[in-house]
This record gives C-alpha cells, structure tokens and sequence, in this order.
C-alpha cells in the first residue's frame, strides 16, 4: 500500500503552521480545480490528493495521527494486521470510524457512501482514517461522522505506537464513556448548504438525524431522550473548509478570475454558487479586486427565511510569454490609451 506525503502533496514543511497549510491549500485547489480546467483527468485526480492531504494536516488529531504513523506505515499496518483477523477484508482501522459516546449512551456514526463516493481517496487514508470525507468535488456526497471520546494516544498505545505500547490490537476498540451524550457530525459545505442525513446508532437502535440546510460550525442538534440512559443526545457540527468559497455566516465569498480581454472591454462570465451556474455581468474597464454582490446567492438561513448574499471578488490575470508582434501591438494600444499615472 503507498505511503502518501501529505506534505509534500501541499508543498509545505512538516513544521508548517496551520494558517500556511490553509494557504498553500487555497493556492493549489484554485490552481486544480476542475471548473479551471474541465475535462483534465490528472487536474481531477491532483485536486482529490490535495483535498485529501488538506483534510489530514488542517485537523490538529488527524495530523497528529498521521506525524505518529504516517512514515511507519507498513509498520502500523503490520503491527495491527490482525484486528481484522476472521473477516475478510479487515482493518486494523475499523473500530477508528466510531466509539463509544460519552455518557454511556453507546453512540455510534455509521459511514454511508457509495463506491463512486469512496474512490476519491487513497487507500492510506482510508486504512488510518477509517474511510473520511469525499473532498468537495462538483457535489460529491460523502457520508461521515465521528463521536467523540476516543483518545488518540491510547488508541496508538494499544497498536504499539504509543508510550508503552506493546504491539497488541486491544487499543482498536476502546471505548470511553464520560459527561454527556455528544456525537460530532463532518459535513461538506455542499451538505451544510442542501441539509443532509445521518445514521446514529444507540443501544443497538438506529436512528437517522436530520441536519437542517444552513447549519454552521458549532452547530448543535438535539435529540431529546434519544441519549444513553434517556439523556439528549447533542449532534454538533463540522463544516468542512471548501477551496472554492469562504464563509461568514450565512454570506459566501469567493474568487472570480477574469482575463484581460473580460476586464478592459466587459464580458457576461458564468459564475458557479452552490445553487448551481449563474451569470455575471461585467462592465467594461473592471478593476482588479472589484466585488460584486449576489443577493440571495449565499448559504440559507439556519431555522430561519431566506439565504444569505455571494460576494465576488474579481482577480484579472493579464497574458505572459507576449509575442514580438503582440508587445509592439500593446504598446500602439497604450499609446492610444493614454492613462493617468495610478501612484500619482
């Protein structure tokens, strides 16, 4: 199985900080992504490994896991080889995608994704993340959640990684139970936007939540009784970074490019928004950093009428590499352009 560099996938040192992670992320999936360049295969495929390294370093416990593992992978998978033992196909992984919820309620998040949805990741992170969530590709609909109380350190303890750590498999299912019952669903700014469904299983009941559009992180459903021992069960959100669009509330913003052509004479530009295409008008003589606002073209309103607005931020990229012929064209053009000094 092959070990994945996530951060040479980003270009970014093992040290790097959370915000230059965030940034080399930004610059890579504008740079990959397929609205960019549609129909590339090798775009695509690039854009799924970014979003996928993304996904691991922008996450303080994954990339810890990962910094503890990663390098010793076939190691791990050896030294975990037979957590799966009787069940063809086993992971030293599986007790990864859940445990036990605190409280005592034995909360669990089921994975649900179809095989399309599930070929979007490497099969390392799968086996050390416990399947994952589909990278936000053209509405891709992965199926994931995770509870919370399993502790990192003993999981890695109990596969021989940790502090004293002997090379068993026990630590793979180790369950905590502590306060209340609270489960943390991860969702794809895509679901967040269209709400979206979740399997919880409690004490051998199933149980499908529903996660309202428009929700938020820190966003708190609550299932009355449906907890251990009666409690309320507390769903709280995670709403993934998208490399598209950024998020205040309910307003979006986002980046349009636009080239030199579309900025100096105006063009109308199709401009993709979560609700799908729409199209632009730009006028003439379009400064570089100019926003145009979408009204009603934002995330909805959580429990409430109406979405927010789409903010636009135009980026003009003026063309390179010019020709003999095309730089004595540009300066006749300039020379009849006459412009004042902008610095002045």
């Amino acid at each position: 199985m092959e070990y994945k560099d996530y951060y040479q996938t980003l270009g970014v040192s093992r040290k790097a900080t959370p915000a230059e992670i965030k940034k080399a992320f930004r610059k890579l999936a504008r740079e990959h992504h397929p609205d960019v360049k549609p129909g590339d295969k090798q775009a695509e495929q690039r854009f799924k490994d970014i979003n996928e390294a993304h996904t691991v370093l922008a996450d303080p416990e994954k990339r810890k896991l990962y910094d503890q593992v990663g390098a010793n992978w076939e190691a791990f998978s050896r030294a975990g080889a037979g957590a799966g033992a009787g069940r063809a196909g086993g992971s030293p992984f599986d007790g990864f995608a859940w445990a036990s919820a605190p409280g005592g309620g034995n909360v669990r998040y089921e994975y649900r994704s179809t095989g399309a949805d599930a070929g979007g990741f490497s099969d390392f992170f799968r086996m050390v993340f416990g399947g994952g969530e589909e990278p936000p590709l053209r509405g891709a609909r992965g199926r994931t959640a995770t509870v919370e109380g399993a502790n990192l350190d003993e999981i890695l303890a109990g596969m021989g990684f940790g502090p004293g750590g002997a090379g068993g498999t026990s630590g793979a299912r180790r369950e905590r139970v502590q306060g209340r019952s609270e489960a943390t669903a991860e969702l794809t700014l895509e679901e967040a936007y269209h709400g979206t469904t979740r399997i919880v299983e409690i004490d051998g009941r199933r149980l499908e939540v529903t996660i309202p559009p428009g929700v938020d992180n820190g966003t708190r459903i609550r299932l009355s009784g449906k907890g251990g021992g009666g409690r309320d069960l507390h769903v709280v959100c995670r709403v993934a970074p998208h490399p598209v669009f950024s998020r205040r509330g309910a307003d979006l913003e986002r980046e349009l490019a636009l080239g030199l052509e579309e900025a100096l004479l105006g063009a109308e530009v199709p401009v993709g928004t979560l609700k799908g295409r729409v199209v632009l008008t730009i006028p003439a003589g379009t400064q570089n950093g100019r926003t145009f606002r979408l009204t009603g073209q934002g995330m909805p309103r959580f429990r409430a009428t109406g979405h927010g607005d789409l903010y636009v931020r135009t980026h003009v990229v003026l063309p390179t590499k010019l020709s003999p012929e095309a730089r004595d064209a540009a300066r006749r053009f300039l020379d009849l352009a006459a412009q004042p000094n902008p610095r002045s």
